[in-house]
């Protein structure tokens, strides 16, 4: 079993999402970790994902992760229904209610006891969101086990009252992805919120703002650090469900690929912009990476 170039650490789950206007879409194949998985596999990215499944997941969802070269060697079995989470869209917001009749958050979520021995040799691991103290166990475990890149995508918000508790991880995390109702921070003050955090192998700070693409604080660059913005494209909008998690291994592929920043966050741009025009994970499935490529250089240029 040779190590993929990006390891891919979450939740298999599924989902019953309900949007504004009332529509539904019940038991749908969800997880950070499958949006993010098929996101990675657009740019020719190997891919070893690393969670639990339940026996109601549905398997032609994993058998579409095989056929697109994603390792699920990772993936261990549960007895019983697996994780189950109501979607409630409210506007550019999204809540996420844990079914009662299932295991815990944490039960179904990996630790670095579940990465295969080989896969620890991965160039990335990317952390999908999982409560903290399951993320700050898994970021100090690699960083003493492995020499790849670690980026984190936090379940538990980045606020002033929970500072203390990830200035205690995120210095050992190399890149963070985070959305505007998880960091009290906008475009005009992230720059200080992200010198908050800095230290360590903390380089990047990405606050994903939805519809509005978001913004890029470089803290690799001094002694200010360098911010930059994306836009968010799209050929059309049916369902945001996992635009952020596709958005994220975009960024991680441009940035193994050897990516300046700002192309590297065209790929997120791109990744998102297929998971947002259709249902759940139909927009990615439809996806082949020769069409990833043609809408890079369509929108961005060669």
């Amino acid at each position: 079993m040779a190590a993929p170039d990006l390891v891919v650490l979450g939740n298999l789950l599924v989902d019953d999402v309900v949007l504004p206007d009332g529509r539904t879409r019940m038991a749908e194949p969800g997880g950070a970790t499958l949006y993010a998985s098929l996101a990675a596999a657009l740019w020719g990215l190997s891919t070893g994902l690393v969670s639990f499944r339940g026996e109601d997941y549905p398997g032609w969802a994993l058998e579409a992760l095989q056929a697109r070269g994603v390792d699920l060697g990772g993936v261990h079995t549960v007895a019983g229904p697996g994780l189950r989470t109501w979607l409630l869209y409210e506007g550019r917001r999204r809540r996420v209610v844990h079914r009662l009749d299932g295991p815990t958050h944490e039960q179904v979520s990996p630790t670095i006891e579940h990465i295969p021995d080989p896969w620890r040799a991965a160039r990335a691991f990317h952390l999908a969101p999982m409560p903290f103290e399951v993320q700050a166990a898994l970021v100090a475990a690699l960083r003493g086990a492995t020499n790849g890149l670690v980026s984190l995508d936090p379940h538990l918000a980045v606020k002033a009252d929970t500072l203390p508790q990830w200035r205690m991880v995120l210095p050992s995390v190399d890149v963070l992805f985070v959305s505007e109702d998880e960091m009290d921070a906008h475009e005009d003050d992230l720059a200080a919120v992200a010198a908050q955090l800095a230290g360590g192998h903390l380089s990047l700070v990405l606050l994903k703002r939805g519809a509005r693409g978001g913004v890029a604080c470089d803290l690799r660059e001094t002694p200010e650090p360098r911010l930059l913005e994306w836009p968010a494209m799209a050929v059309r909008v049916v369902d945001p469900t996992g635009a952020g998690d596709a958005f994220a291994s975009g960024v991680l592929a441009g940035l193994l690929r050897g990516d300046a920043l700002m192309r590297a966050l065209h790929r997120g741009a791109v990744s998102a912009s297929f998971a947002l025009e259709e249902w759940g994970c139909a927009g990615l499935l439809q996806a082949t990476p020769q069409q990833a490529d043609a809408r890079l250089r369509e929108w961005f240029g060669p």
